[in-house]
């Protein structure tokens, strides 16, 4: 089963794409932004190297959308589900290879963007070194961050069962609803900020980040709580996936 939801997902014309295009627009937005870095500035080795996260979420978004709704999109379920009639199995293999693939991109994305830094980190004196503590589970956490957002995607993509809405809904709950509550601070709004599936956000925040986050008026999440935040997101969305899957028509 693994086997062949990999073929399929590297297979798709879109997956090569999505992850040179997720790579390379990603790093070029942390190139971007690294030039305006700089002595003094409020910068660190870890938010210069991951500044370019937002267009890496989003492509990402995208990588589990196409997979999780390619069946359903193509008309290509009936053939799926008649080769394998026990349907959990074949979402638990796709969320397994989507997650796989995320991760590979998430190490290409963070490779990029650190050699894309170099220049600005010299600038603004800062460093960057993998072996430093801080740096390292910055680093562990920015490609389980993108792990968990293109999970988060694939079972949208297959609960929704269409590419534009589970896209939409995405980017909704990972971007939109976060920066309309981030413009109006306040005792609910950082709490509900706190448990929305961008609080894993805070498992690639370095120190300095996270002292200024617990600072607000939303509970003190921490890195990994904001890790079993996004855990949550994509476990009860698979959930809901597979229930679907099992409850309703595949057409």
């Amino acid at each position: 089963m693994l086997a062949a939801e990999w073929t399929k997902v590297t297979s798709l014309t879109s997956t090569p794409w999505v992850v040179v295009g997720t790579t390379g627009a990603a790093s070029a937005l942390a190139f971007g932004l690294g030039l305006f870095a700089g002595p003094g500035d409020a910068v660190t080795g870890t938010s210069l190297a991951a500044s370019g996260n937002l267009l890496a979420q989003l492509g990402v978004l995208v990588l589990g959308v196409l997979v999780g709704s390619a069946d359903f999109a193509t008309g290509t379920s009936l053939t799926t589900f008649a080769a394998v009639p026990r349907r959990l199995p074949v979402l638990a293999a796709q969320v397994l290879v989507t997650a796989a693939v995320a991760a590979l991109t998430g190490l290409a994305v963070l490779a990029a963007s650190v050699l894309a830094t170099a220049g600005a980190r010299r600038g603004a004196g800062v460093s960057w070194d993998v072996a430093d503590p801080g740096d390292l589970r910055a680093a562990t956490g920015y490609v389980l961050f993108l792990t968990g957002a293109a999970v988060c995607g694939l079972a949208l993509g297959a609960l929704l069962r269409r590419p534009l809405a589970a896209l939409t809904t995405g980017v909704v709950l990972f971007l939109l609803v976060e920066q309309v509550l981030a413009a109006n601070p306040g005792r609910v709004t950082d709490t509900v900020r706190a448990f929305l599936p961008g609080s894993g956000t805070r498992l690639f925040a370095d120190d300095t980040q996270l002292a200024a986050l617990a600072g607000g008026d939303g509970p003190d999440l921490g890195a990994w709580g904001g890790g079993l935040v996004l855990g949550a997101w994509c476990a009860v969305l698979v959930l809901l996936a597979g229930y679907r899957l099992v409850r309703r028509d595949i057409t």
